[in-house]
């Protein structure tokens, strides 16, 4: 039996949350990569007698194997490039401040504004703010070696390297990664209907929302990156059109009334079946699918939304004219570059987050340059990991920096101490590179612990400072924590008064606003705009929960405010998933509702979004208008149900 003070001295939930490592599967082929990356640039400068250019170039590499996180050979090519671009640019500018004292200090300063605000802008633009700014540290803070354009040479060679090792293998895999993401799609549509009228059903339709997101915007970047139509992306987005119908006849058989069960396990084996077609690359005639013989609305509309299915994806050649990207096409590149421009120097959360950055790397830098006791760049080094703004809450992430960096160093110490450089730098950096990409996808602290070591032993490359490394730069690390928590968190009161609750609010406005959408025209006419829509909610509602899980590690009030309203969310998503299920009902023969039906139910969901944002109590529920045997009944009660928990603002 637990001692009575046992549940005091617990950790608390939000850190207890963010140490627990993510079940996700190693990246076998990244972790070879990583591991060839890092040593091989080693091997060639020890054997030439030049270990300052190998780390350099394995510096490079680092940068290389941390922005590799697409899927499409393209899309690598891009991903990988554009951030190396930026990183020499910042060692170049790093380079020209060393050891200038204020100079230096208002360098990277400004240097970490503009890297804080194109942040913002994207997860590309993201990776080349990091690198822009990580560089520019290193270079302010490590002896180089000359002339001036060596450095960034050096770094780009590395990126390089990791660019030629990732496409080494695009000859034999042609279109193989967008095959294998759409069918991963299909998979996970199969998971849907294996789970509808079962308690894992949420979770499921959850996975499958992040694998249609992550599709669309595979297919529809490359659409916008090429001219025309190419005949492989119009036979995959035709694909990944057809699966549309059948997450929709998921969720209608999912709210299928009690006694029905589970769907029988012919609908899963047929979308398999079609998932295996699509990543093989199959078309041509094709059996139709065997699946029981309709029992409602809801399975008749699965029966011809998988026979639709079916047939397109066996169609060799679609009509690239009669294809409509389901999500709308993407701008021209001058129109997208426009707006990143505009969003860039106009949006306040972009120069507030650059001024925080800015502010955490001056008093860091101030700290390196100018006040005269020993520390060094990692200081800086460490703030930019921390404030770095899509890796989480910025309050757990210090505290994760901290704990990981002390558990990388546990590695370090018998590196550092115990090897001796030159030719054993080599395969200790194999090992210690091949843990990079396997712990990253664990979690932060985790991918900390992994990048620490590698780091120090580079370092100790071009500085030879040794296992005279290891203990300041726990200090350092500890500095550049509290320095993030005090600057970059605790005096910035959005840091501490979340916004969670407009940003839900706005997505059940949303949703009253698919609700009205969804039963405005008759069946029959399921219009593109109603699709495009519901897709939009749909990841709409997907970015509030990661929103929310975000929320949820940091301390009171910000962690307790999203704990009482994550009901909320689930309860919405649920609003979405019958909506939609009532719609494709109704397109299979289910009473179509009545207007005031249809205006009980927004109006109800826009009085919720209403307390959610003003923190008002809800008005009373107008229920007396609807019958229970209407033809919105279980919308309505998915209603009532997120009225029922959802908490006022305070």
């Amino acid at each position: 039996m637990p001692r009575r003070g046992a549940a005091r001295l617990a950790p608390p939930s939000w850190l207890t949350a963010s140490l627990r490592p993510l079940a996700a599967p190693i990246p076998r082929a990244a972790v070879v990569r990583a591991s060839v990356a890092l040593s091989a640039p080693l091997a060639v400068g020890t054997a030439t007698g030049r270990p300052a250019y190998g780390a350099l170039v394995s510096m490079g590499a680092l940068s290389g194997v941390i922005g590799d996180t697409a899927d499409a050979y393209r899309m690598r090519i891009f991903n990988i490039a554009v951030p190396q671009l930026f990183g020499a640019l910042g060692v170049l500018l790093g380079t020209l401040v060393f050891g200038t004292g204020w100079w230096a200090v208002l360098v990277l300063t400004v240097i970490a504004l503009v890297s804080g605000m194109i942040s913002s802008i994207g997860a590309v633009a993201s990776v080349s703010g990091l690198l822009l700014l990580l560089n520019a540290v290193v270079g302010a803070g490590l002896p180089m070696p000359s002339p001036w354009w060596l450095p960034p040479g050096l770094l780009l060679l590395g990126g390089l390297e990791v660019l030629a090792l990732t496409l080494l293998a695009w000859p034999l895999r042609l279109g193989v990664p967008e095959r294998a993401v759409v069918a991963g799609t299909y998979r996970s549509a199969a998971e849907v209907l294996a789970a509808a009228g079962t308690p894992e059903y949420d979770a499921r339709r959850r996975e499958l929302t992040q694998s249609l997101n992550h599709s669309y915007d595979l297919l529809l970047a490359r659409r916008a990156r090429r001219h025309g139509r190419s005949p492989t992306l119009v036979r995959l987005l035709a694909q990944l059109n057809a699966v549309i119908p059948v997450v929709e006849g998921a969720a209608a058989a999912h709210l299928r009334p009690p006694g029905y069960g589970p769907l029988p396990a012919a609908y899963p084996a047929a979308v398999r079946a079609l998932a295996d077609a699509v990543e093989q690359g199959r078309t041509g005639p094709a059996p139709s699918p065997d699946l029981p013989v309709p029992a409602g609305p809801s399975t008749r509309a699965l029966v011809e939304a998988i026979g639709h299915a079916a047939a397109v994806v066996s169609e060799p050649a679609p009509d690239p004219y009669a294809v409509d990207d389901r999500l709308g096409r993407p701008a021209g590149l001058g129109v997208r570059a426009r707006r990143a421009t505009r969003a860039l120097l106009l949006s306040g959360p972009s120069w507030r987050y650059g001024l925080r950055l800015a502010l955490c790397i001056g008093l860091a830098q101030v700290l390196v340059s100018v006040i005269a006791v020993p520390r060094s760049y990692w200081v800086a080094l460490t703030v930019t990991f921390v404030m770095k703004p899509d890796f989480g809450s910025v309050f757990s992430r210090a505290v994760l920096r901290a704990l990981g960096t002390a558990a990388g160093l546990l590695i370090a110490v018998p590196v550092l101490a115990e090897v001796p450089r030159g030719w054993w730098d080599v395969p200790v950096m194999a090992v210690l590179a091949a843990l990079i990409p396997a712990l990253s996808t664990k979690g932060y602290a985790f991918q900390t612990a992994a990048i620490t070591p590698v780091i120090l032993l580079l370092s100790d490359l071009l500085n030879h400072r040794g296992f005279d490394l290891v203990l300041p730069r726990l200090y350092d690390s500890l500095i550049g924590c509290a320095i993030s928590l005090l600057a970059g968190y605790l005096l910035w009161p959005e840091s501490w008064h979340t916004r969670v609750g407009d940003r839900l609010a706005e997505a059940v406005q949303d949703t009253a606003s698919y609700v009205s959408l969804a039963f405005t025209t008759a069946p029959g006419r399921d219009e593109p705009a109603r699709a495009r829509y519901r897709r939009r909610l749909y990841r709409d509602l997907s970015a509030v929960r990661s929103e929310f899980q975000r929320a949820l590690t940091e301390p009171p009030p910000v962690g307790t405010r999203a704990e009482a309203l994550w009901p909320v969310v689930i309860a919405v998503e649920r609003i979405v998933d019958a909506t939609t299920a009532t719609r494709v009902r109704i397109e299979h023969g289910a009473p179509v509702p009545t207007p005031a039906e249809v205006g009980t139910v927004t109006r109800e969901l826009t009085d919720l979004a209403e307390s959610l944002r003003t923190g008002r109590p809800l008005p009373e529920a107008v229920s007396a208008t609807l019958a229970p045997d209407c033809a919105l009944a279980r919308l309505h009660h998915e209603v009532h149900a997120a009225r029922s928990v959802a908490t006022p603002a305070p």
